[in-house]
C-alpha cells in the first residue's frame, strides 16, 4: 500500500526494464511512493503483469511495450505514457543486457546491441524526457549503471564498456541541467540477485528491493546537492 508520506505523490515515474528485477522492485517502491508509474519492458506481455499488480495494491500505473535501443518505440511509448498518466517527472533507465563471452566471441552485432540498449537507450530517452523537467523546473533521472562500470571484468567486455559510458553520460547530463531543480545520478550495483546476473562468477550479495531503496531515496528524498553522483552499491 501507499506510503503514509507519499513523498512523490503527484508525480509520474517511468521504469525500464520493469518486467523484473530491479527494474520491478524500483517500480514497486516508487509506486509506495505515491507516484503513479509507467512500467516499460521490450515485450508488453512482459510489463503488463506489473502494472496490474500495481493497480491492484492502490496505484496508478500504467503497462507500454518498446526497445528502448528503437527511438521509434520509445517515442510512441512516451506518447502514451503521457495520454494515461500525464508527463514525466522521473525517469529510471534499468533496462539492460549483459553478454558473458571472451573479446574474440563477440560479433560486431554483440557489441552494438549491448551498446545500443545500456547507453544508447538511456541517452534516447533523457533527450526526450530531461528538457521537459529542466523547463518544470523539477524532474529526477536515475541511471541504473554497475560495479562493472569503475572495473574491468573477462568475459564482459561490452557490458563493461557500456556501464563506463553511461556512468560519463549520467555526469554530462547533470551538468546540463545543473540549477534547474533536476537530480540526475547513477546507481552501481554489486552482484544482485536477479535473473540477469545469477549466471555470472560473483554470489549475489544483494537483492533487488535493496538496490530500489537506493534509487527510491534519490528520487524521493536525496539532496540536488547529489546530482551527478554515483552511488556505489556494492554489497
Amino acid at each position: 500500500m501507499r506510503s503514509s508520506k507519499a513523498r512523490l505523490a503527484g508525480r509520474v515515474a517511468l521504469v525500464t526494464g520493469a518486467s523484473r528485477g530491479i527494474g520491478r522492485a524500483v517500480a514497486q517502491a516508487l509506486a509506495e511512493e505515491g507516484a503513479a508509474v509507467a512500467v516499460l519492458s521490450t515485450r508488453l506481455d512482459g510489463a503488463a503483469p506489473v502494472a496490474e499488480a500495481l493497480r491492484a495494491s492502490g496505484h496508478r500505473a500504467h503497462a507500454v511495450g518498446a526497445d528502448v535501443a528503437r527511438p521509434a518505440e520509445l517515442d510512441t511509448a512516451l506518447a502514451e505514457v503521457r495520454r494515461a498518466l500525464g508527463p514525466v517527472d522521473v525517469l529510471v533507465n534499468n533496462a539492460g543486457i549483459a553478454l558473458r563471452q571472451p573479446l574474440q566471441a563477440t560479433s560486431d552485432a554483440d557489441f552494438e546491441r549491448v551498446l545500443a540498449v545500456n547507453l544508447a537507450g538511456p541517452f534516447y530517452l533523457a533527450r526526450r524526457l530531461l528538457p521537459d523537467m529542466a523547463e518544470r523546473g523539477w524532474g529526477r533521472l536515475v541511471n541504473i549503471s554497475s560495479i562493472s562500470g569503475t572495473l574491468g571484468t573477462p568475459g564482459l567486455s561490452a557490458y563493461c564498456a557500456s556501464k563506463w559510458g553511461l556512468n560519463g553520460l549520467t555526469r554530462a547530463l547533470a551538468e546540463e541541467v545543473k540549477g534547474r531543480g533536476v537530480l540526475v545520478a547513477a546507481v552501481l550495483p554489486g552482484s544482485t540477485d536477479t535473473e540477469m546476473l545469477r549466471g555470472s562468477r560473483f554470489a549475489p550479495k544483494m537483492s533487488a528491493e535493496e538496490v530500489a531503496k537506493v534509487v527510491c531515496f534519490l528520487c524521493a528524498e536525496a539532496p540536488l546537492a547529489m546530482t551527478g553522483s554515483l552511488v556505489e552499491v556494492f554489497g
